[in-house]
């Protein structure tokens, strides 16, 4: 007891004495927390500046290698997993209190949040406190691209938007804004793009921050969705009666102006991107080159690796160390049978939508075409889908499966008892091996998946970047200009040489014929990279895209007389092969189309907070 007394009392006069020692100095309680920095010394040194800037990436999330991806929205895949807010889109339920699946990327508060940390960096650039004459230029180019990025995100969703330029303070009089209109946002995005491209011009960027390609990239993108059909009220009006009844049509697109003018623009930073040296991958090529060349071009493309790299412009790279989930697309998206989960399966009116190699449309009643689906189409078909009988990697066990081929079919086999029995592909929802991971559609993404046959299973984590923009992105806004303005030669042109990298050949059709061709091979080129949901709104085609029940397939095969087969394996020799296009049982969605899905809502706790807020139209 006496040595407890003793300590107690010394403690009591260390403290004693370090009020006596500190009483006179104020300090002592005004310290500062040893894991934050103070915001007025964040600008007066060019790492602390640069770190903040670095910190507004964030707002990119996971590009779009998220579980669930946005072209689960479209035309191009289902979720296999019901819920998570994605049939409330698809099915057209969206509504200011429950708007379905949003995502990081496209989060109203998550977007504002950032918006203000750009506008912090931006001001406080415009007048640095450290003598770093190119890191301020730099840094400035970057924060201003970004924020030029985020309100893009906000336009191409939901319209005009307040536009924000300073940071808000504690203490201000209002925090309510009206929306600016259509016209006001896109002005803003492109003067904001054009001054970080010139900042950034001649700067050496590291990968995965924004350089003066990107900023011309964003232009680009962005006056094309401004010259579009939805966004031209009158044409839009005459193609929508709930547009035509809007009331703040101006919010949504351009109530007047000169349409063509807006299609000059929009191709000049089209050209403006095109120009640039340094970019691009086998586009100088005249004619195909061969159908196996064609399929790796797509692959080396997608991974943008080796002398593909340059087709990079802007995009989100994943550190195996943090163990990013965007580099877990193949663990999302992969077959069941190799334990993956089998998130954003592709549609059967995706596969339908790649043309044949002579580059005529494929048709169900063609019996030649319906007997071999997968057989003489487009190269990129192969290096986008695994589809029945498509190689892929060793399996766990390879006696189930000795060529290592996907199986979303049943087939026949002889059992043990000698008698003929069904063999339900590993990679079917009636699987050995994990069932409820199983395909619904009878494919699977092989797009952005590094083809490593040491990497198959949940365990998997790969290398491959999210492509924000791409330079064959602004080649194909090009064509689109191009014929928009009547320019079909220079249309063509650009658009074969896309075409001949990926082995196919050259299109010759003029008019209306030449614009289908465009779109389709936009889909097509672009598939899985987050164009086809905003492509099919602009261009007002989703009734017959977006608003129809979906296809999968069904394959069976039967073995011929006299086969005996006891495992499986993809065998014309051994089997007959009946592939049946069928719809999507509406139990898993009830896919459906309402104009009011070309906007998404602006939800109703930010209507309750800003009371000036228009809401979109049908809402």
């Amino acid at each position: 007891m006496k040595r407890f007394n003793k300590l107690k009392t010394l403690s009591l006069s260390i403290v004693m004495a370090m009020v006596l020692t500190t009483g006179c100095n104020d300090d002592f309680l005004d310290t500062q927390p040893l894991t934050t920095v103070p915001g007025d010394l964040v600008w007066t040194d060019a790492g602390l500046a640069e770190a903040y800037v670095t910190d507004i990436y964030n707002v990119l999330g996971q590009g779009g290698f998220d579980e669930q991806m946005q072209a689960s929205l479209t035309d191009e895949a289902i979720f296999t997993h019901p819920g998570r807010g994605i049939n409330v889109i698809t099915e057209a339920r969206s509504n200011p209190a429950d708007p379905g699946w949003i995502n990081y990327t496209l989060n109203w508060p998550n977007m504002y949040s950032r918006i203000r940390s750009a506008n912090i960096a931006i001001t406080n650039l415009q007048d640095p406190q450290f003598n770093d004459p190119a890191m301020v230029e730099r840094l400035l180019g970057e924060a201003l691209f970004m924020r030029a990025y985020m309100y893009h995100q906000l336009m191409r969703y939901y319209g005009g938007v307040p536009l924000v330029e300073e940071p808000y303070d504690l203490g201000e009089p209002d925090y309510t804004l009206d929306r600016n209109t259509f016209a006001e946002t896109i002005d803003f995005i492109v003067k904001d793009a054009e001054q970080a491209a010139q900042l950034l011009e001649g700067k050496s960027m590291a990968k995965g921050r924004a350089n003066q390609a990107a900023a011309l990239a964003l232009k680009s993108r962005v006056l094309l969705y401004a010259a579009s059909d939805l966004h031209d009220i009158p044409f839009a009006s005459s193609q929508s009666n709930l547009i035509a009844s809007y009331p703040h049509p101006e919010l949504i697109g351009y109530v007047s102006g000169d349409r063509m003018e807006r299609w000059q623009k929009a191709q000049a930073a089209a050209k403006a991107v095109l120009d640039l040296p340094g970019y691009g991958f086998m586009l100088n090529l005249t004619g195909p080159v061969s159908p196996g060349e064609g399929t790796q071009n797509y692959i080396d493309m997608s991974l943008f690796r080796s002398n593909a790299e340059n087709e990079m412009i802007f995009g989100r790279h994943f550190i195996q160390s943090k163990n990013e989930a965007g580099g877990r697309v193949g663990l999302f998206n992969g077959p069941n049978g190799y334990r993956n989960w089998a998130g954003n399966t592709p549609l059967q009116d995706l596969v339908d939508d790649y043309e044949m190699m002579d580059g005529t449309e494929f048709d169900w009643n063609n019996p030649a075409h319906a007997a071999s689906p997968y057989e003489n189409r487009d190269p990129r078909l192969d290096a986008t889908i695994l589809h029945d009988a498509s190689d892929w990697k060793p399996r766990f066990t390879t006696t189930a499966d000795p060529a290592n081929e996907i199986q979303t079919g049943q087939y026949e086999v002889i059992g043990a008892n000698g008698q003929k029995t069904t063999h339900f592909g590993l990679d079917t929802r009636q699987s050995s091996i994990e069932d409820w991971n199983g395909t619904r559609t009878g494919y699977y993404m092989r797009r952005f998946v590094d083809p490593n046959p040491n990497l198959r299973d949940m365990n998997m984590w790969q290398q491959v970047p999210w492509a924000f923009f791409r330079y064959t992105e602004a080649v194909l806004n090009y064509v689109e200009a191009s014929i928009q303005l009547g320019e079909e030669d220079i249309a063509r042109e650009w658009l074969n040489k896309i075409r001949f990298r990926a082995g196919m050949p050259a299109v010759t059709a003029s008019g209306q014929e030449l614009m289908e061709r465009y779109r389709n091979e936009r889909r097509i080129e672009m598939a899985y990279e987050e164009q086809r949901y905003h492509d099919v709104r602009r261009w007002m085609i989703p009734e017959e895209t977006f608003g129809q029940q979906p296809g999968i397939i069904d394959i069976k095969g039967t073995l011929k007389p006299g086969k005996t087969v006891t495992t499986y394996q993809y065998s014309p020799e051994n089997y007959n092969y009946t592939y049946n296009p069928i719809l999507l049982g509406e139990g898993v969605e009830k896919r459906a189309w309402d104009d009011k899905m070309y906007f998404l809502p602006i939800h109703r706790d930010e209507i309750n907070r800003n009371d000036k807020l228009a809401q979109n139209p049908g809402y």
